[in-house]
């Protein structure tokens, strides 16, 4: 049938999205313990500080992250209530804003990244050889070409 999927493809599937679902459980768990930081603040963190002093539109960080606007306003005023990021009207668009990182929101992520490199190295990276990382890699590279166009 052209619908359904043989035998590798269904594990291959099965193995991305259980596994995936499992690494973000296992990873967003240490997260919490190691730093306090949810497994949903990382990210915003992780690209509002690889943009430097830049800010960032909110529009254009949903996008970076793969959100729906609406979760990511709800998720910037918790991490606003808690001093991680601030957020100010547009320079040039009023109906819009920006989301700068706080000193705090710096420290904080900084210090969270040192225990979530260790982490992904422990969940992820030591359990795979070279070969395996590298092919990893490349099929991951591969579906976010074809999913990006």
């Amino acid at each position: 049938m052209e619908g359904r999927l043989n035998s590798l493809e269904l594990r291959a599937w099965r193995g991305l999205i259980e596994t995936t679902a499992l690494l973000r459980h296992r990873s967003d768990r240490l997260l919490i313990e190691d730093s306090g930081l949810s497994g949903s603040d990382y990210p915003i963190l992780v690209t509002l500080h690889e943009r430097g002093d830049e800010p960032v539109r909110s529009v254009e960080l949903a996008g970076l992250i793969g959100w729906e606007q609406s979760r990511l306003s709800h998720q910037l005023a918790r991490m606003e209530r808690r001093g991680l990021i601030r957020r100010q009207p547009h320079r040039a668009d009023s109906r819009g804003s920006e989301v700068h990182l706080t000193t705090e929101g710096r420290a904080v992520f900084l210090a969270a990244a040192q225990a979530h490199s260790r982490a992904v190295r422990t969940l992820f990276a030591d359990v795979l050889d070279d070969h395996q990382l590298a092919a990893l890699a490349d099929a991951m590279e591969t579906l976010r070409r074809h999913l990006e166009n």
